[in-house]
């Protein structure tokens, strides 16, 4: 039986460019209804603060990795998420390459962070997009970001006042070309895990007379979240968990999920052949075919697709099964109606048939 966990990978505190401690992200994602969440802080890895908090019978799993970028590079790009390095890796972030490589070597797990992340040049805010994308041995990468989506839709001042008090306005998908960038990658035979996050700051935000915090950890960690598909269910042990949740996210059994709409939680994307199953990250043979099953928690719209190829949709279903035989990374995009307007919902990692 399948187990699911649901955690935010992408957040700050003060000690880079945050506003909320670690005790506040905790809080605010045992309020959330998280299972686990992971601070990232800027070019520091704050060692320490792994552990369980817990509020009334509610618990969550705090755990701390490292956003790593070269500080001395202009324009800034290439930023990593770097899990379970359990080291400062800042010292490597130069030469992408070598920072990978210290990441694997240290047996973390690494992701590009937005890797297409407009500027905001009437902010002073940057493109912080990755660029150097002929590089080896990286996790995946950060498919959905809810803050670089939010500074896509700030064209004006008046826009940015708007979102700030209507963020159930912002999200509506993974950009365009970080899709097209990762079903590239799939099916040019690249295993490429995506995950997706808030990047959260909890920045306070004032104009004019206006005040308002943008936005809260709370909030956030109810958007763009990843959930972790687990063999056994989390134990409340700090080193068994962090084991269950990195291994599942290293093999790709995990989705995104967009939870404000309506939580994510109970998709399953997963495969039958003649003598194998497997779920998203696993491979299987095709044989003489597979059955590709997929679930949802609420009717909506299914997309599958294979290398980026549109090959089935269901235009409203709770259930959807096909058959394949064509080899290929097999994934899944779900979409949802909410606040007047079609909005991406679920985004699966691949299931990889063989032939």
């Amino acid at each position: 039986m399948a187990h699911e966990a649901i955690g935010n990978l992408h957040c700050h505190t003060p000690y880079s460019d945050g506003c909320g401690s670690h005790a506040d992200i905790a809080l605010a994602a045992l309020q959330a209804g998280l299972d686990f969440v992971v601070v990232t802080d800027h070019n520091v890895y704050v060692d320490g603060q792994d552990g369980y908090r817990t509020l009334g019978q509610q618990r969550v799993l705090l755990l701390v990795g490292e956003e790593v970028h070269d500080s001395a590079r202009q324009p800034q790009k290439n930023h990593l998420l770097a899990y379970e390095a359990n080291r400062e890796l800042a010292p490597f972030a130069a030469k992408p390459q070598r920072l990978l490589d210290a990441v694997s070597d240290s047996g973390g797990l690494s992701f590009f962070a937005h890797p297409d992340d407009p500027a905001l040049p009437w902010f002073d805010e940057p493109d912080y997009a990755w660029v150097d994308w002929d590089l080896e041995g990286f996790t995946g990468i950060e498919l959905w970001n809810y803050m670089s989506e939010f500074k896509s839709l700030l064209k004006t001042r008046a826009r940015a006042v708007f979102y700030a008090y209507l963020p159930a306005m912002i999200a509506r998908g993974p950009f365009p070309e970080t899709l097209a960038r990762w079903d590239a990658l799939l099916a040019a035979g690249k295993r490429v895990v995506a995950i997706g996050g808030s990047d959260a700051h909890a920045w306070p935000w004032k104009a004019g007379l206006l005040k308002r915090v943008i936005f809260p950890y709370e909030f956030l960690f109810r958007t763009v979240n990843t959930h972790v598909i687990l063999s056994e269910p989390l134990a409340g042990d700090l080193e068994t968990d962090r084991r269950r949740i990195f291994h599942g996210l290293r093999r790709g059994h995990c989705f995104v999920g967009y939870d404000l709409p309506y939580p994510t939680r109970g998709f399953r994307f997963s495969a039958h052949g003649d003598e194998d199953q497997a779920i998203m990250g696993d491979s299987i043979r095709a044989r003489f075919g597979v059955t590709l099953q997929v679930r949802l928690p609420l009717r909506a719209e299914i997309r599958l697709l294979r290398d980026g190829h549109e090959v089935k949709s269901w235009p409203g279903a709770d259930l959807a099964l096909t058959t394949v035989a064509t080899p290929g990374a097999y994934r899944v995009e779900v979409y949802i109606m909410y606040k007047g307007r079609r909005r991406a919902w679920i985004f699966s990692n691949p299931i990889y048939v063989l032939a």
